[in-house]
């Protein structure tokens, strides 16, 4: 499968929009029950790049958005400010084919280079696939939350897993520096 990686723009936010609604009525990633309209989505795509958070978008060789990831804040209480947490989505017709890891490879360069520590990933229904691109990226186990979601009729696990970026908690943030910066507007 041949794809470019870019910067999202807000004019992606139909396509993402029509993902994210496959994935919320279809699958177990996101534990939303009803799809979000694009006003919605639009309203978020604004909140996640106006906070300098990364938002990639992946479109095929005919200029079709097949999938996204971007980072934003795991918590928003100030210590976390140097902790994200990844979100990946994809059509269906794009799973499987290599393009999940490249965004992931993708949000994690852009992640470190703006100064966080941390990646968690949050994956809706332990869904074995997430972890297993997680994995073969570095991230490691954080824990299970057993029966987190009810979903589909099932109740759903959430797989917690974790990467340190750059020097990760071995060494003291630059004062000043973003995302030290990030709540202190």
């Amino acid at each position: 499968m041949t794809f470019i990686l870019r910067d999202a723009t807000p004019s992606d936010v139909p396509a993402i929009t029509a993902i994210y609604r496959e994935s919320v009525l279809n699958g177990t990633a996101s534990y939303e029950i009803d799809p979000p309209q694009e006003e919605e989505m639009a309203k978020r795509f604004s909140a996640t790049t106006e906070n300098g958070y990364p938002y990639i978008a992946a479109v095929d060789e005919a200029g079709t958005l097949i999938g996204y990831a971007y980072a934003s804040a795991f918590r928003t209480r100030p210590a976390y400010r140097f902790l994200v947490e990844d979100s990946i989505y994809l059509a269906p017709e794009a799973q499987g084919r290599g393009l999940g890891k490249a965004l992931l490879q993708a949000l994690i360069i852009r992640c470190t280079a703006r100064g966080f520590r941390q990646m968690v990933a949050v994956i809706g229904g332990a869904h074995p696939a997430s972890v297993a691109l997680h994995a073969a990226l570095g991230f490691r186990d954080a824990g299970i939350l057993k029966g987190a979601g009810y979903k589909h009729g099932r109740w759903l696990d959430t797989a917690f897993m974790q990467i340190e970026l750059g020097d990760g908690f071995q060494t003291e943030p630059e004062a000043g520096s973003y995302p030290d910066t990030l709540y202190r507007r």
